[in-house]
């Protein structure tokens, strides 16, 4: 008889975008065997069509509001049906106490990421190798995609290639710009304020792609809290435009969202869910990224997707959840005539320099992850040589074969690079 394929269990607790970059680790571990996936019990629709083949196990994460003793009694539940499980590793990628709390259920050596070990909270060393290079005044030079820190949480994760289908129409804007008769997602807000566009900016942006895009059909996305919102859009836009446009936000349901994703032919977002969940489909993404999202740390994953990037030197990348000193001074950018004239297609067209930046970038792939590439703007805006440092950096740490200095260390690397990522006991101790 057939030995039967192991069970695994992934921890992800988090929100939409979070789910969705969890994609390369799942699908590297259905090699393997059957993989199991405990979830926010909201995010559940959603994960069956996303991840249609793992086994769902719900949870009340985000309770809102919940009666405490119905969530206690919802997660007691699911908590139990996982004890009696017997999985061979348990992929735990968030350090929040709900999750520790799952993860600690289980044998210590079997967690992978982040457990809970005689009552403590313990990072393995690729998790404490990121907090180095995501730490204070080091973020502008991360060398990794979100998506593929999980996925490396396995010693050989699927090629970053297979992950998601390339976007179904390139969408560089110096290249045709596109035919009638198409569909123009916008999402309306990411959860954080500072991470969107007023309805002011947000206009002239979907007026310019609407040129570009010789009049596609407009559908403003985003839940009720966005309604507001697209009120406000709505008095900005020129009449021509307003014609096109139909306000989906808060008339989805999460199945209802991924279908019309799905039905796009081009998305216009900020850092969002929706953003990951259009790549997941193939569908094309222009984005945008004010200071406090940075495409090198959560960009859109595959081909074919362009994310405008604004760099404010001795600020970039900020925590939005702080306030600004700064009055937002990464945002004028997006209302520059120059690059509203690069989005509507029309050619000669060049980005304003200057401090703050804002950069053109494409996604693309090497043998660790997706990347992203300056196309147009001022790329000396950014630390690419230290950022390229730090990515060879990890390929070797990774063991990625055919590279140079595989045996030899990490010769030509800057010993303050080198700080910034890694420590000697990293090297001996292989734990992911």
């Amino acid at each position: 008889m057939p030995e039967k394929p192991p069970d695994f269990l992934i921890v992800q607790l988090a929100r939409i975008g979070d789910l969705i970059q969890t994609k390369r680790l799942l699908l590297s571990l259905e090699r393997e065997g059957r993989v199991h996936l405990a979830l926010d019990a909201g995010l559940a629709e959603l994960a069956g069509l996303v991840f249609p083949r793992a086994v769902l196990h719900p949870i009340r994460a985000h309770a809102g509001g919940r009666n405490p003793a119905e969530v206690l009694a919802v997660n007691a539940g699911a908590f139990a049906g996982l004890a009696e499980m017997n999985f061979k590793a348990i992929y735990n990628l968030n350090r929040n106490p709900l999750a520790l709390a799952l993860a600690g259920m289980f044998p210590p050596e079997s967690v992978v990421g982040y457990r809970l070990e005689q009552g403590q909270a313990l990072s393995s060393t690729w998790c404490k190798m990121a907090g180095r290079w995501s730490g204070a005044g080091r973020r502008l030079s991360s060398p990794l995609n979100l998506t593929d820190f999980w996925a490396w949480f396995h010693p050989d994760p699927l090629a970053p290639t297979l992950v998601n289908p390339a976007a179904r129409a390139k969408n560089v804007v110096e290249t045709t710009p596109g035919k009638g008769g198409q569909r123009l997602g916008v999402v309306l807000a990411g959860r954080e304020p500072r991470r969107s566009l007023p309805p002011e900016y947000l206009a002239r942006v979907v007026e310019a792609l609407f040129a570009a895009r010789k009049g596609p059909e407009i559908l403003l996305l985003g839940s009720r809290d966005e309604q507001a919102g697209a009120r406000k859009l709505s008095k900005y836009l020129d009449g021509r435009v307003l014609q096109k446009v139909r306000d989906l936000s808060g008339k989805t349901s999460l199945p209802d969202f991924y279908e019309v994703v799905g039905s796009l032919d081009l998305m216009l977002t900020p850092d969002t869910g929706g953003m990951h969940l259009a790549a997941h489909l193939g569908v094309p993404v222009v984005a945008f990224f004010l200071s406090s999202a940075l495409a090198w740390e959560t960009g859109p994953y595959g081909l074919g997707h362009t994310v405008w990037q604004s760099v404010r030197r001795g600020c970039s990348p900020c925590l939005e959840t702080e306030p600004c000193p700064y009055k937002t001074a990464c945002l004028p950018p997006f209302a520059a005539p120059g690059w509203l004239t690069v989005l509507s297609g029309r050619a000669g067209a060049a980005l304003p320099g200057g401090d703050p930046a804002l950069l053109g970038l494409e996604s693309c792939f090497d043998d660790i992850g997706v990347d992203y590439r300056v196309f147009l703007g001022e790329a000396s805006a950014l630390p690419q040589a230290r950022r390229c440092q730090k990515r060879r950096l990890l390929r070797e740490f990774l063991r990625r074969p055919g590279q140079p200095g595989k045996s030899g260390g990490p010769a030509g690397i800057d010993e303050a690079v080198i700080n910034e990522v890694i420590s000697e006991a990293d090297w001996m101790l292989r734990e992911y």
